[in-house]
């Protein structure tokens, strides 16, 4: 019996959901990992900055406030995965622009606004994220991107 051999998109969106069990926020675990060459260059997952206090230890701060998905996003100790990728890549000097970013979830507004900057090609994501002015950006600065559902296995 022959088997199939995972698609280069299925393989790294299965890491990024492996990255994604690495998160500490208590609504939303987020992964993703950027990928140029074949060759995956750096990975984030959504938490606080290195050295402090997790959500899982303090309690979110965003359900305490009753602050609904998608908004103020600046009233949270955690940074998104995608922001956590481009600082792992400027603190080991690796250059991420040209490379594909696979989410776990499509990135908010502020992440596509510095993955734009970054220069990515593509941003490959496993679920939506109601972002409308995200995508309409992304579109305008001719980044390809597309939602692969992802379904473990």
């Amino acid at each position: 019996m022959k088997q199939e051999r995972l698609s280069w998109d299925e393989y790294y969106m299965r890491i990024t959901h492996m990255v994604a069990e690495r998160s500490t926020c208590l609504r939303r675990k987020v992964g993703a990992i950027a990928v140029k060459d074949k060759r995956i260059l750096a990975t984030g997952y959504n938490g606080s900055p290195a050295g402090l206090r997790h959500c899982l230890e303090t309690g979110c701060i965003r359900e305490q406030m009753n602050i609904p998905s998608g908004q103020r996003h600046e009233l949270c100790r955690g940074l998104h995965a995608e922001q956590n990728i481009i600082i792992q890549a400027a603190v080991h000097g690796i250059i991420i622009s040209g490379a594909t970013i696979y989410c776990t979830t499509q990135p908010c507004l502020i992440c596509t606004k510095m993955l734009i900057n970054c220069q990515v090609q593509n941003i490959f994501f496993a679920q939506g994220y109601p972002d409308e002015l995200a995508r309409d950006m992304l579109e305008e600065a001719g980044v390809n991107f597309r939602c692969l559902p992802y379904e473990p296995k």
